[in-house]
C-alpha cells in the first residue's frame, strides 16, 4: 500500500504533456498541485487562515512565485550561495498570478490567504510562469477556499504571420509577440504583452486565440477537483444589518457625494468626499456593528454614484466626456546636465523622466535560470508618496513599481536600435512627481522623449494611454485616459502603448468575466485614437531623435583590430589596457573578435586612445606616411620608431634627395620625422623612406598631383 493517495490528470496541450498531480507533495496545505509542462515542473500551494482578523475590510492575499536555482542544475552566485530576495522576474510573475485570481474570491471572504509557487525543474524550453499560473489556479480550486475559478492561462506568440500557442523560449526570441493571457470559461481576466508594433486586430486575435486554447486546461483542473477537492468552506453570510446600514449611508451621504463628485479638481474633491464620510461616520457613532459595515457601504455608494453618472450623462468626474485626453504639457531637455530629460505632464499626472547613456561596462548582468545574460536597456520607475500628497515609507522598489517599470520597458524596447548600431547602455529613470491616473503610461511618453532627447536613434516615438470600462448589464462606457478614482471604481484597467504604426505593449486587468470581444475591440480602437492624439502633443516638444548623442554623454568610438592582436592590446594581466585607460581617461571594451569600443567625454582623449591601440595592433601599410621618432643612428641609416613599438630602417640613401656623407648630417637620435613605408625585407623588417615625404607638411612627394 502506498502512503500517498495520488490524483492526477494529464492532457496533450499544444503538442506537449501537461500533467497535474495532487496528494503526493505538501499534503498539509489546503491545496497543493504539482504541475509539469514538458519537463518544467512547479509546485503550487494555497493556504487560507481559518478566521479573518477582526475589523479587516480588505482581502489579504499574497502570491509568491520563486525560482530555485537547483531547477536548472545551478548553484546561486554571490557569497551566500542561497537564493536571496526576489529577482525582478519572480516579482513580475508573482504579480502575473495575483492579477487574475484576486477578483475571483468571494467578496465576503477576508481570511489571510497565501499562494506559493516554487519552480522545481526548468527544461529550458517551457517558461515556468504559465505553468505556475495554472498550478495556482488548480491549488485554489482543490483547497476548498471560496475561489470562483478555475482559471486557465497560456502564452501566445506570433511567428511568420501565425499565432503560436506556448512558444518555447527560443521561439519567443523569434516572435513578434510575447503575450500571456489568463481567464475563466466565461472570459478574459488578464493580459500582459510586448509586441513589435502589431495592429489592434492581431492583438485582439491573439487574446481570443489564447482564451480558446486554454479551455482544455480549465476542464483538466475541474477533472482533478472532482477527484481531490476538499470540502468547500462556508463564507459567512453578510450580517443581517448590512442592508439597513447601506440604506442609511445612502440616505445621509448620497446628495453630498453627488456634489463632491461634481468637483473637477482632485484635491478639492477628496476634501469634500472626506467631509461627507465624516458626516456619515458620525451617524454611526453609537452603533458598533454599523461602524464596521459603514466603510464598505460608503465605498459601494461612491462606486454607484460615479458609475451611474458616467453611464447616464457620458460626463466624468473631472467634467470630461468619455473620449477626451487631459491637457498635455511637454518640457524636453528639462535638466541641463542630464544626457536626455523630459517633464511630461498630463492633467494631474506628471513624470520627470531622465535618460543616461553609459558604456558596455554599465550593462546589467542578469543571472536567470535559463543562463546569465546582459541587459543594455534598463527602465526604473519610482513612485514617491508626495506624488499623491501623502507621507509614506521610503524604501526599495515595491512590487507595483517593478511592475509599472517593466510595462514601460516593454513598450519602449521594440523601438530601440540594436546594440551593433548603437553601442550604448541606456538607463531611464522615471520619477512620478504628481499622480492621478496612469503614471506608467506617462512614463512611456516621457521615456520616449527623454531617449530621443539624449540622441538615441529611435525611428518613431512611443506613447501610452490607460483606458477604463464601466459596464452595467447591457450598457457600457469605455473611458479614455482614466483618473485614479475611475481605475478603482471601474471594471477594467486597460493600458495600451505603441507608435503610429502599431502596439508595442498591452496590459489588461479585468474585474468582471463578462467582457465581450466587441467591448475589447471598441476599447482598443478608442485607445488608438487617444494614442495618436498624445503622439501629436508629444511632437510639439520633439518629433524625432536629436542628430547626435548629448554632449554630456560619453562618445563611443568603435575600431576593429586583428583578433590575433587582442592579447597585445590587453597586455599581461591587463597591464597595457589599464595604462591606456588611466592615461587617456577613457573606458575601453574589448571583444574577442577584435572589436574595440573606446568611450570618452573628451574627443581628444578618445583620439589618443585610438592612436595608442592602433600603434599596438595595426600592421604597417605600404605607401602610408607615419610620424616617427629616430631611436638609433648607425653608419648605414637611422632606425625610426613609427607605429606603436614598431621600428623600421631608413637607409642612408633614403634620408634626403641627395645622399649625405654621413647620417648625422640629416638626423640625430630623438628627432621627430615623417616616414613612408617602402616595403618589407625577407625577415619582415620594415623599410622606410624620408626623401619621398615633405618633412614640413607630411605630403607624399611621389603621389601623382591631382
Amino acid at each position: 500500500m502506498s502512503m500517498f493517495n495520488v490524483s492526477r490528470t494529464e492532457l496533450d496541450w499544444g503538442g506537449r504533456r501537461l500533467v497535474l498531480e495532487s496528494g503526493r507533495v505538501a499534503r498539509q496545505a489546503d491545496g497543493a498541485v504539482l504541475v509539469s509542462l514538458g519537463e518544467t515542473t512547479v509546485l503550487c500551494t494555497a493556504v487560507g487562515d481559518s478566521a479573518a482578523r477582526p475589523g479587516i475590510d480588505f482581502f489579504p492575499l499574497t502570491v509568491h512565485y520563486q525560482e530555485k536555482t537547483f531547477a536548472a542544475g545551478k548553484i546561486p552566485g554571490g557569497f551566500f550561495k542561497r537564493e536571496g530576495r526576489p529577482t525582478e522576474k519572480e516579482t513580475l510573475v508573482s504579480r502575473l498570478i495575483d492579477r487574475p485570481i484576486r477578483p475571483l474570491f468571494h467578496k465576503g471572504y477576508k481570511c489571510e490567504t497565501q499562494v506559493i509557487c516554487t519552480v522545481l525543474c526548468h527544461d529550458m524550453e517551457n517558461d515556468p510562469d504559465v505553468v505556475a499560473m495554472i498550478g495556482a489556479s488548480a491549488a485554489l480550486t482543490l483547497s476548498g477556499l471560496p475561489f470562483l475559478g478555475p482559471i486557465g492561462a497560456a502564452r501566445v506568440g506570433y511567428i511568420d504571420g501565425q499565432l503560436v500557442l506556448n512558444p518555447t523560449l527560443d521561439q519567443v526570441k523569434e516572435s513578434d509577440l510575447d503575450l500571456v493571457v489568463a481567464g475563466t470559461k466565461d472570459g478574459v481576466l488578464m493580459v500582459e504583452s510586448e509586441a513589435q508594433e502589431l495592429s489592434e486586430e492581431i492583438m485582439l486575435d491573439a487574446v481570443t486565440f489564447g482564451h480558446a486554447q486554454f479551455q482544455p486546461v480549465i476542464d483538466a483542473i475541474i477533472d482533478l477537483a472532482e477527484k481531490a477537492a476538499r470540502e468547500p468552506r462556508d463564507v459567512p453570510p453578510p450580517p443581517p444589518e448590512a442592508e439597513a446600514v447601506a440604506a442609511r449611508v445612502r440616505e445621509i451621504g448620497a446628495e453630498g457625494l453627488r456634489a463632491a463628485y461634481a468637483e473637477a479638481d482632485k484635491q478639492a474633491r477628496q476634501a469634500k468626499v472626506a467631509e461627507v464620510k465624516a458626516e456619515v461616520a458620525a451617524a454611526f457613532a453609537d452603533d458598533e456593528a454599523g461602524q464596521a459595515l459603514m466603510p464598505g457601504a460608503f465605498k459601494a455608494l461612491e462606486a454607484d454614484i460615479v458609475r451611474g453618472s458616467i453611464l447616464e450623462t457620458g460626463q466624468r468626474i473631472d467634467g470630461r466626456d468619455t473620449k477626451t485626453v487631459r491637457p498635455i504639457e511637454v518640457d524636453v531637455g528639462f535638466l541641463p546636465r542630464a544626457h536626455g530629460s523630459t517633464l511630461f505632464t498630463r492633467g494631474e499626472t506628471q513624470a520627470l523622466v531622465v535618460a543616461t547613456l553609459g558604456t558596455g561596462q554599465d550593462e546589467q548582468i542578469i543571472d536567470a535560470l535559463e543562463g546569465e545574460y546582459r541587459q543594455h536597456f534598463m527602465l526604473h520607475y519610482n513612485f514617491p508618496p508626495y506624488s499623491v500628497g501623502e507621507t509614506g515609507r521610503m524604501g526599495g522598489a515595491g512590487r507595483r513599481e517593478i511592475g509599472h517599470g517593466k510595462l514601460a520597458w516593454r513598450a519602449i524596447r521594440p523601438l530601440l536600435p540594436v546594440k551593433a548600431d548603437f553601442p550604448y547602455t541606456m538607463r531611464v529613470v522615471s520619477e512620478i512627481t504628481e499622480s492621478n491616473g496612469s503614471s506608467s503610461m506617462a512614463t512611456v511618453c516621457g521615456s520616449s522623449l527623454a531617449l530621443m532627447d539624449a540622441g538615441v536613434p529611435m525611428p518613431r516615438p512611443v506613447a501610452g494611454i490607460a483606458m477604463g470600462l464601466i459596464k452595467e448589464d447591457d450598457r457600457f462606457a469605455v473611458l479614455t485616459d482614466i483618473l485614479g478614482d475611475e481605475d478603482h471604481l471601474g471594471d477594467m484597467d486597460f493600458k495600451v502603448a505603441g507608435t503610429a504604426e502599431g502596439i508595442t505593449a498591452l496590459q489588461m486587468d479585468i474585474k468582471i468575466t463578462s467582457i465581450t470581444k466587441e467591448i475589447m475591440d471598441v476599447a482598443l480602437n478608442q485607445a488608438r485614437d487617444g494614442r495618436l492624439h498624445i503622439l501629436g502633443e508629444m511632437a510639439k516638444g520633439l518629433t524625432s531623435a536629436r542628430d547626435e548623442v548629448s554632449g554630456n554623454a560619453p562618445r563611443i568610438t568603435t575600431i576593429k583590430v586583428n583578433p590575433s592582436k587582442v592579447r597585445e592590446v590587453i597586455g599581461s594581466g591587463g597591464k597595457v589596457i589599464r595604462e591606456i585607460t588611466e592615461t587617456t581617461q577613457t573606458k575601453i571594451d574589448i571583444e574577442d573578435d577584435g572589436t574595440i569600443k573606446i568611450a570618452a567625454t573628451d574627443s581628444a582623449n578618445a583620439e589618443r586612445a585610438v592612436e595608442w591601440i592602433k600603434g599596438i595592433a595595426a600592421d604597417p601599410e605600404m605607401g602610408v606616411v607615419y610620424n616617427g621618432k629616430v631611436v638609433k643612428v648607425v653608419e648605414f641609416g637611422a632606425f625610426v620608431n613609427f607605429l606603436g613599438s614598431r621600428d623600421g630602417l631608413v637607409h642612408i640613401s633614403e634620408l634626403s634627395q641627395k645622399r649625405p656623407q654621413k647620417v648625422t648630417d640629416v638626423v640625430n637620435q630623438g628627432d621627430m620625422v615623417k616616414v613612408k613605408v617602402l616595403g618589407f625585407d625577407d625577415r619582415g623588417k620594415v623599410k622606410l623612406t624620408m626623401k619621398q615625404v615633405d618633412q614640413e607638411t607630411g605630403e607624399d612627394l611621389t603621389a601623382p598631383a591631382d
